[in-house]
């Protein structure tokens, strides 16, 4: 499931603030957090699916696309904005390309790392989705 989401920001004359929080803004319980950033603009990042892991995204500052396969469909999506985020839960290939300079694309996860839970490989992943 790819699942687009809208934080609500608060803020004043001072600025803007986003509190995301667990099982309201984030559909799960976080385990870990992680951020890229410093990224070259002719880069791309990804190239992989989960087959248990849940994960939130968003730009924490600047911007990138995000190409989602579920292995019947492709759609890209524009983060560009700490106020929209993605959700992705099930297995999904996910790919990110054109990085700002000063891109820092956030992550929230459900789970520790676990190698074991990704599937590299693009074959891999669509026989693991149609099996």
């Amino acid at each position: 499931m790819i699942k687009q989401l809208k934080f609500t920001p608060r803020g004043d004359d001072r600025g803007s603030l986003i509190a995301l929080e667990v099982n309201k803004d984030v559909p799960f319980d976080i385990r870990r957090i992680y951020y890229i950033y410093g990224t070259k603009p002719d880069v791309s990042r990804g190239f992989h699916a989960h087959k248990d892991l849940k994960q939130v995204l968003f730009a924490a500052s600047g911007g990138c696309d995000l190409l989602l396969d579920d292995g019947k469909t492709q759609q890209t999506i524009r983060l560009e904005s700490p106020e929209h985020g993605v959700l992705i839960d099930g297995v999904v290939w996910r790919e990110m390309h054109n990085f700002t300079p000063d891109c820092v694309l956030m992550v929230l996860a459900s789970a520790e790392y676990d190698e074991s839970d990704y599937l590299r490989d693009y074959d891999e992943f669509i026989n693991w989705v149609t099996k």
